[in-house]
């Protein structure tokens, strides 16, 4: 059945998945940190976010290389079909959206400074896709876990809002939600920019400032 892949698909064009979670080396590979919960000692203070900005290898990049950001992880959520495969989940049938897993110490870098990377290093404005790469997994999202990042995510999105209507772009697409289940991807996924330095990354932003 084929699946427009400009919408989420219909419950008949879901895909049943399965049970099993995905095979993991749980440990980041740029740091050693893990990549699951639980992270340390006491979970050492540390929060979640969930973000999706298009191909999840340049965006997990750009947090990992963010000062008191203490690991990241790619995965898929915002779907239905339960621990899907990249095949799967490129075949528009799953609902799911690339995310990365941004786990930071709110004392070193904050929720807001964290939605102002977000915001200015892609386009949040184009829907379900996000330039050349067209698709229901590469739509713009923010999945929170607390109250105080939904506040801050809003306010982010109001106040760029803003200043990309001063530079004529469209309205923002970005879907602000509770985190869903988060399913993580492949292990070759896994910091693929630092075990590929060449790999294919195609995230950019509309040059437009986020003032937070």
């Amino acid at each position: 059945m084929l699946v427009d892949k400009s919408s989420l698909p219909t419950a008949e064009q879901l895909l049943p998945g399965r049970e099993t979670e995905m095979a993991l080396e749980n440990k980041n590979f740029i740091n050693g940190h893990p990549l699951k919960s639980p992270y340390g000692p006491d979970e050492l203070g540390l929060e979640e976010v969930l973000v999706g900005m298009g191909c999840f290898w340049g965006a997990e990049r750009k947090f990992w290389n963010t000062p008191g950001v203490f690991t990241t992880a790619v995965g898929y959520g915002a779907g239905v079909t339960p621990n899907p495969s990249y095949e799967e989940v490129c075949s528009g049938k799953t609902g799911h959206n690339e995310l990365v897993l941004v786990v930071y110490d709110p004392k070193v870098v904050t929720a807001n400074e964290l939605f102002k990377i977000f915001f200015e290093s892609h386009n949040p404005t184009q829907g379900m896709r996000q330039g050349n790469d067209k698709g229901t997994q590469y739509r713009s999202g923010i999945y929170y876990f607390t109250e105080q990042q939904k506040q801050a995510a809003e306010q982010a999105r109001d106040r760029y809002q803003e200043a990309l209507a001063e530079a004529d772009f469209a309205s923002i697409t970005t879907e602000i939600i509770e985190a869903p289940t988060f399913y993580y991807a492949e292990q070759y996924h896994q910091q693929y920019l630092a075990k590929n330095p060449n790999g294919y990354c195609g995230l950019g932003g509309t040059g437009v400032t986020c003032a937070i």
